[in-house]
């Protein structure tokens, strides 16, 4: 029989039975002071890792991509720059065409990858010169804040080819045949935004013409129709269009810079005969916002030797284009300034989409 004093004095439950004893308290304090420490001792191994890679960019293959379809001028003149990068960097450049939307869609595609410099893509201007005015509130990503401007690549006036049933052999001719029949002819385009269709609208508002736009999803299916007489005409870029006027499949009328391309000497330029008729493409290697300095550095520094090797020089001078390396800070004020000056044309010519 167990007396008060043999009594255990643990406390009791609420039950009446004793209580468990309390368990050994952790220090969670000092555990996370450990961790703490642990991290701060691995952060610059961490840190200096990422660096080293940034640094060896690129360590694997780097995806490009063009949103216009294959077989344009856009897809001829990446594909070379693409290939001398491979070269350049030791590692392949795989283009991917991703079309639709004058270059939007293909373009929301990379402003959406990892700012790790494996995800690039070809800007220009009609995604980042023309679209911010001609769609403005519309496009699915911010053509100043969204994107890491690299450097410029290449320069190009369009060209004005004319199916060959068309009856008129110069630009004065097309011209007076239009005005003596208003909505009759149309003029295809790479799509909505693109300045094969930005050409057509001012072409229309300095001749005082009606004409049809017909876009289409690049230029390569454009001039399929233009060719074929679907349509009958295309401000195309001048290295599609010198292929097929060359090949005798269309009439050449007109570039659209303010004077003659020197690849095609014999054609006059559109302002010989509308004075201020000036329409011109550029385009850039971009990437989504926030690449790390380093990585911009390396892509700089590669694209500037490719657009200056001999070989890219004549590639591109064959096929009517100019490579025109920028560093970053001069190509991003280059995009603003084409901007404001393309959107007081879209504007002047109260160009829509609707």
């Amino acid at each position: 029989m167990t007396t008060d004093h043999q009594k255990s004095n643990a406390p009791e439950s609420a039950t009446g039975a004793a209580a468990d004893p309390a368990p050994a308290r952790i220090d969670t304090g000092r555990r996370a002071a450990v961790a703490a420490v642990g991290s701060v001792l691995a952060a610059p191994f961490i840190i200096g890792s990422e660096a080293r890679a940034q640094a060896t960019w690129p360590n694997k293959p780097v995806r490009y991509i063009n949103p216009f379809p294959a077989g344009g001028a856009t897809d001829t003149l990446s594909r070379l720059y693409c290939v001398k990068m491979s070269e350049l960097t030791g590692q392949q450049w795989v283009v991917e065409n991703v079309g639709g939307g004058g270059g939007d869609i293909g373009v929301s595609a990379y402003a959406r990858a990892q700012p790790d410099g494996y995800t690039l893509g070809l800007g220009g201007v009609a995604s980042h010169g023309i679209s911010p005015t001609l769609k403005a509130g519309k496009l699915p990503f911010d053509a100043a804040k969204d994107f890491t401007f690299v450097s410029t690549l290449w320069s190009l006036p369009n060209f004005l080819v004319v199916n060959n049933s068309v009856p008129a052999n110069t630009v004065p001719e097309l011209i007076a045949l239009i005005k003596k029949n208003p909505g009759k002819y149309n003029y295809a385009s790479a799509g909505n935004g693109t300045t094969i269709h930005l050409a057509g609208e001012v072409f229309k508002l300095l001749a005082g013409l009606e004409m049809t736009h017909v876009p289409y999803r690049g230029a390569a299916p454009a001039m399929v129709d233009v060719i074929g007489g679907q349509v009958q005409m295309i401000f195309d870029n001048i290295p599609g269009g010198l292929v097929q006027y060359k090949a005798g499949k269309v009439k050449g009328f007109g570039v659209t810079s303010l004077t003659r391309s020197p690849v095609a000497p014999n054609i006059p330029a559109m302002a010989e005969f509308l004075p201020g008729f000036e329409v011109t493409s550029w385009t850039t290697v971009t990437g989504p916002a926030n690449l790390p300095p380093a990585v911009i550095e390396r892509i700089s520094m590669f694209t500037k030797q490719a657009l200056e090797s001999p070989g890219i020089k004549q590639d591109f001078f064959d096929r009517g284009a100019t490579p025109v390396w920028r560093t970053m800070a001069d190509t991003v004020a280059f995009r603003a300034s084409e901007e404001k000056r393309l959107g007081d044309i879209i504007r002047r010519a109260k160009i829509t989409i609707d």
